[in-house]
Order: structure tokens, then sequence, then C-alpha cells
């Protein structure tokens, strides 16, 4: 048990900025209990209008705006500090993976294809 969390491409539109669903999907991305950046992805599903108490197995979309604010937070060591039951914990070695990611992200939507995260725990 833990936090598994998922950033994954697509090709198809999506209908909303969160709690789609999309049919295909390619994984872009993992990570395995790093609860900061899952705090940071929580607050942007928020902030897009996500009512999910949980925020567990539901999708919310990246842009490239989005994409810009974590490098910023991410450089700055800004990610939220984050818990939850079996999350484990952040301890900034997950710096250069996430920079890799937000690359990565960035190339995929510069293809027009949609990037979004999710969690399972």
């Amino acid at each position: 048990m833990g936090l598994d969390m998922y950033a994954f491409t697509t090709a198809e539109p999506v209908e909303a900025e969160v709690d789609f669903t999309a049919k295909t999907a390619t994984e872009l991305a993992y990570w395995r209990k790093h609860p900061n950046l899952h705090g940071w992805m929580e607050n942007l599903y928020y902030a897009k209008g996500g009512h999910d108490i949980d925020f567990n197995c539901v999708n919310v979309a990246l842009t490239t705006d989005d994409l810009d604010r974590l490098e910023a937070d991410i450089e700055a060591n800004a990610l939220p500090f984050t818990e939850g039951f079996f999350f484990g914990s952040s301890d900034g070695s997950e710096r250069d993976d996430d920079l890799a990611f937000i690359a990565k992200a960035r190339a995929a939507i510069a293809e027009g294809k949609t990037v979004f995260y999710t969690s399972w725990w």
C-alpha cells in the first residue's frame, strides 16, 4: 500500500480540466510516495474546480502554465508539505526526476497531446 502517482498523455480531447475520463492513455511518468508533489497537484485540482474530497483516482490536466508554476516551485523548494496514511515523505531527491517529467510533459503538449496527473493510494 502507498501513494502511487502517475502522469499520462492522451491524444484525445478531454472534456474538462478535472474529473474527466481518457479512453486511451500512455504513461509519461511514475512516482512512488512523493507526497509533496501530490499535494501540489491536489491544490491545482481544487483550483481548477475539482470537488473529490479524497483527491484519489481523479484526473487533472496540466497546461504549460501549470508546468511553469510547478517548475518554479520545485526550483524554489516550495512544494507544499503533504502527509497522509501510507504516503511516505518527500526528501528532495525527487527534484531531477520532477524536472525531467516537466520537460517530457512540455514536449508532449507541443505535440498536441493532453498531459494529466492521477494517483492511487
